[in-house]
């Protein structure tokens, strides 16, 4: 099982930043290998990504401690699950802390694959991911940072910023017309 962490200082309440966090489906706004993430139900959801190529997987929620920690594991697709803990750093500040476990698709070419530094290539890019979410925080004009707001922010280099979301996703945040 291969396992990677990152980290960053968000300049923002503990509260409000696990408000933010705890919103999968807004994963695409803000991270570049996140395609889509849509809920199946209020503890399942399903996800899309692109690291190594797309890969697809139905998750359960597990672990969720209000204003301390979100969790997942997942229950079908890639074995994979994650924890991600908030830490107050003083009144304005919060540390989020990602910590992914998955099993490399593919068996022993995946295994390979992450020895040769596939799993360096991911952990660079969650750390990229989690300064894109910083800054965002950061750079929030008034009312931008309410997940269910029209005016919620995207990062620039995000899957929905560059038109790589899915269909699934764009319906889901209302970006789509009815027109197939």
């Amino acid at each position: 099982m291969a396992e990677h962490s990152a980290s960053v200082t968000v300049n923002a309440p503990l509260h409000q930043v696990y408000q933010l966090y705890s919103h999968f489906n807004d994963y695409p706004k803000f991270m570049t290998f996140v395609k889509e993430v849509t809920y199946l139900d209020d503890q399942h959801s399903h996800w899309v990504v692109d690291v190594v190529g797309k890969h697809e997987w139905d998750a359960v929620n597990e672990n969720w401690v209000p204003d301390g920690q979100i969790g997942w594991r997942s229950v079908d697709g890639i074995d994979n699950s994650g924890l991600v803990t908030f830490e107050p750093v003083g009144a304005a500040q919060t540390r989020v802390t990602v910590d992914v476990r998955y099993e490399p698709p593919a068996g022993l070419l995946g295994a390979l694959g992450e020895a040769l530094g596939a799993g360096g290539q991911f952990e660079r890019r969650l750390q990229h991911d989690l300064e894109h979410f910083a800054e965002m925080v950061a750079q929030a004009p008034p009312g931008a940072l309410d997940p269910t707001s029209s005016s919620y922010l995207f990062h620039a280099e995000s899957a929905v910023s560059k038109g790589q979301a899915t269909r699934a996703q764009e319906e889901s945040m209302g970006m789509t017309g009815d027109a197939p």
